[in-house]
């Protein structure tokens, strides 16, 4: 069958679906991306096929990231809304249009937040399924905040409404009353599972808890292998590529645990070098690292709470803490902490020594490590990218 993966231009989103683009391909199946070409180009491996859709867009998102970076809580879910995810589904419509006339795939993949894949899919009489790369939305985020949870509902019937005239039958909302182009009445590919994202008794078996898809990456030049330390227990540090500029007070903890752990732990923190300075010896800073070749040879993780980098370090086994900023951050920690495989400490406002005590936690305490090999074991069990071509299969 022909597949086309519709995604917006973040690692986080395109990364799953690279796995899954690779397996397919294994199998004998086409495979396609559509977003903007230029950021794609990055993201995808060199060979990848790549129709473009909404290039202005996400060329776009690089100017929003100096006004996006220090917003919290409902200004930043309001500034994604409105300045990011629904513009970029209005430039996308066009791109992904052609794309689909052109390729004509059998089936569409499109991630949650790439709303202009299945507005054209059911314009088009395409077959869906949805790419849930976070599970955030799956567990009724607003859920103590309705007002929020109709505000972004409106965000979405808007742009469903601006493109009824269009075709888009039943495009009336995602209150209930229509439907919701997040999440696809035939199969949505969650991944993760139910021993990190918890109960999940509420979700009908279309919802296929498929967990992590790890695929090829391109890999930052020269790793300094020989400068890990063996004699000392090794941190990973991160904040994820888009929130580092906003982390100048968290890497001033991050320098102050360090130093206070200079005979037990050595950290890996990636950083921009300009924001650092002076670093203590046991600190290994460097501005990209080869993330998942890395974990292994780790023995915690220190991050935001991003849905990729804490299942990456679930599928090592290994221990969190977590820091969570903005976005689905928070809703991310919090299965990490009810999971029992990590501590939770605030963004803004952790002091070294809470940083300290946090790590001293997740690696001393065998509770954290008990239950991110438990996470890992479920990862493994849930197949992954063979599990997820599995459904798309049965699908036709």
């Amino acid at each position: 069958m022909r597949v086309l993966f519709t995604v917006p231009p973040l690692a986080g989103h395109v990364n799953p679906t690279v796995a899954l683009g690779a397996e397919l391909a294994a199998r004998g199946h086409q495979v396609a991306w559509t977003g903007p070409a230029g950021a794609l180009a990055r993201l995808l491996p060199a060979h990848a096929r790549i129709l473009p859709a909404g290039e202005e867009a996400g060329g776009g998102y690089a100017a929003l990231h100096d006004r996006w970076r220090d917003l919290r809580g409902v200004g930043a879910l309001r500034f994604l809304w409105e300045e990011a995810l629904v513009p970029l589904a209005r430039a996308m419509v066009p791109g992904v249009t052609d794309a689909v006339r052109g390729f004509a795939p059998d089936l569409m993949v499109a991630d949650q937040q790439a709303l202009a894949g299945p507005v054209v899919a059911r314009r088009l009489g395409i077959p869906w399924a949805t790419s849930a790369s976070t599970s955030a939305e799956l567990t009724r985020p607003f859920a103590d905040f309705p007002k929020v949870g109709e505000w972004v509902d409106g965000q979405i019937s808007g742009f469903l409404a601006a493109y009824a005239a269009d075709g888009a039958a039943g495009a009336t909302g995602a209150d209930g009353t229509g439907w919701d182009p997040r999440f696809s009445e035939r199969l949505v590919l969650v991944f993760s599972t139910p021993e990190l994202i918890g109960a999940v008794d509420d979700f009908p078996p279309h919802h296929a808890f498929v967990g992590p898809a790890f695929g090829a990456r391109p890999h930052p030049p020269g790793f300094p292998w020989q400068r890990l330390d063996p004699e000392r227990r090794r941190v990973l540090v991160s904040l994820g590529t888009l929130n580092q500029e906003a982390g100048g007070r968290f890497y001033g903890a991050v320098l102050g645990a360090a130093e206070q752990l200079a005979d037990e732990v050595q950290l890996v923190l990636v950083a921009p070098a300009a924001l650092i300075g002076a670093v203590p010896e046991n600190v290994l800073l460097l501005e990209r690292v080869p993330q998942l070749e890395l974990l292994p040879h780790l023995d915690a993780v220190v991050c935001h709470g991003g849905h990729n980098t804490v299942c990456e370090a679930l599928a090592y086994g290994l221990p969190l803490v977590v820091a969570p900023i903005r976005d689905d951050q928070p809703i991310v920690a919090r299965q990490v902490v009810g999971a029992g495989a990590g501590v939770r400490v605030r963004f803004g406002r952790t002091r070294a020594e809470e940083l300290r005590d946090a790590l001293t936690a997740v690696l001393d305490d065998p509770g954290p490590r008990r239950a991110a090999r438990r996470i890992q074991a479920s990862f493994a069990a849930a197949g992954g990218a063979g599990a997820a071509a599995d459904r798309l299969e049965k699908l036709l």
